[in-house]
Order: C-alpha cells, then sequence, then structure tokens
C-alpha cells in the first residue's frame, strides 16, 4: 500500500511538513513503513525538492518526537493503557510480558535494537515507559543514538540514489540484510560480555569466601 513512489509523489507535493508529521505517525504505530518514509525523503532531495541536510534534521527530529510520545504516553497510563483504545492498538498483554521479561535480561540492548526492529519498536517503547524501566533522559539517550545510525543512512541514501530507484531499491534491501546481521552481532557480543561479567563477579565472590 505504501510504496516508494507513492511516498515519493505524496512528498514532493507536501515537503518537509509531510515527512516530518509521517514520521511521528510511524512512532506512534502507524503502519507506515518509517525506513521507506525517510528514504522518501532523502529521494525528494535529490530530486531537487529540498536540502538533503534539512531533510535529514526534520527526519531526526519527528522519528525521537515520536517514540517520545509512545514513551510518555507509557509513563503517564502505566498498565492502565490496556483499557485505552491507542493501548490495545500499540500492545497487547502477552507481548508486554514478553517485553518485560527481555528487559530483564538483556536491558538497555533491547531498546536500541528496538529502532532497528518495525513493528516491535513502538510496543517496547511504550513497555519502557509503562514500566519505567528506564528515565525519560537515558530512554531519549539510547533511541537518540541509534537513531543518529538509522536516519542518516536511510536519508543519504535515498538522497544519492534518487535518479535510480530500482537500484535504490536493491541497496536497501541488502543495508537492511547488513543491518541485521551487525544487529545480532551486537545483541551476541551483549550477550556473551553478560556472561563474563557475571563469571568473574561470581570468581570474585568464591575468592573472598575462600581466600586460601
Amino acid at each position: 500500500m505504501f510504496s516508494l513512489d507513492s511516498m515519493v509523489n505524496f512528498y514532493e507535493t507536501f515537503g518537509y511538513i509531510a515527512v516530518f508529521g509521517m514520521l511521528i505517525l510511524c512512532g506512534l504505530g502507524v503502519p507506515v513503513p518509517e525506513d521507506i518514509s525517510i528514504i522518501a525523503g532523502g529521494v525528494i532531495t535529490g530530486l531537487g525538492y529540498g536540502n538533503v541536510h534539512v531533510m535529514f534534521f526534520v527526519s531526526l527530529t519527528g522519528v525521537l518526537i515520536g517514540d517520545s510520545t509512545v514513551y510518555w504516553i507509557g509513563r503517564y497510563f502505566g498498565t492502565q493503557i490496556f483499557n485505552k483504545k491507542i493501548g490495545q492498538k500499540l500492545l497487547n498483554s502477552s507481548w508486554y510480558d514478553k517485553i518485560v521479561k527481555s528487559f530483564e535480561k538483556n536491558g538497555k540492548m533491547v531498546l536500541f535494537a528496538a529502532r532497528f526492529m518495525p513493528g516491535l519498536r513502538a510496543p517496547i517503547y511504550l513497555t519502557a515507559g509503562i514500566t519505567k524501566f528506564t528515565g525519560y533522559t537515558k530512554f531519549i539517550l539510547i533511541d537518540g543514538f541509534a537513531a543518529i545510525i538509522s536516519v542518516p543512512l536511510w536519508t543519504y541514501l535515498g538522497h544519492y540514489s534518487a535518479s535510480n530507484i530500482p537500484l535504490l531499491l536493491e541497496w536497501v534491501k541488502k543495508t537492511k540484510i547488513g543491518i541485521a546481521i551487525i544487529l545480532i552481532v551486537l545483541i551476541l557480543l551483549y550477550i556473551a560480555g553478560k556472561i563474563f561479567r557475571k563469571k568473574i563477579v561470581e570468581k570474585e565472590i568464591v575468592m573472598e569466601a575462600d581466600p586460601e
């Protein structure tokens, strides 16, 4: 339904405001592919309908506001969100339980990875707000760090490939695969680091209990 061509045509007409508004809606869980929205914003700058650097700033701001809004909805309503229509659309109780468990196991890595997980991003950020797993400052730092990676990647890829959409789509596919591989490696390294630190702590406790 929301193809790259249709998004480009829409953005050509309404410019930065359309990109900004659409990305806020993406953050709120509206079923529009966020990466396609950002890429389309980059494409129209490559076609002469705006400045790519301004588009990057607009896209980044829209992404962070959308994510922050979901987080604060969770903070404000808490578990009462499940009695609200918006909560029922964004998150069901079974996913909530799974996300809470993932927070307990892998903590902040889950928040970082969420930016690269369409469909799970809004539920994870909403859960972070509901559980108050982390304060807003730490939340926005983690989310912002992830966004600084993803937003310029899609914006400038769209800009520099605007004249060849078929090639752009091929690059997008390859880039997504690359991101998925890197993300898996990072998660595995994070988990391995936690296990290693846990063993070190256990060893120190044993040594303190039995110094000889």
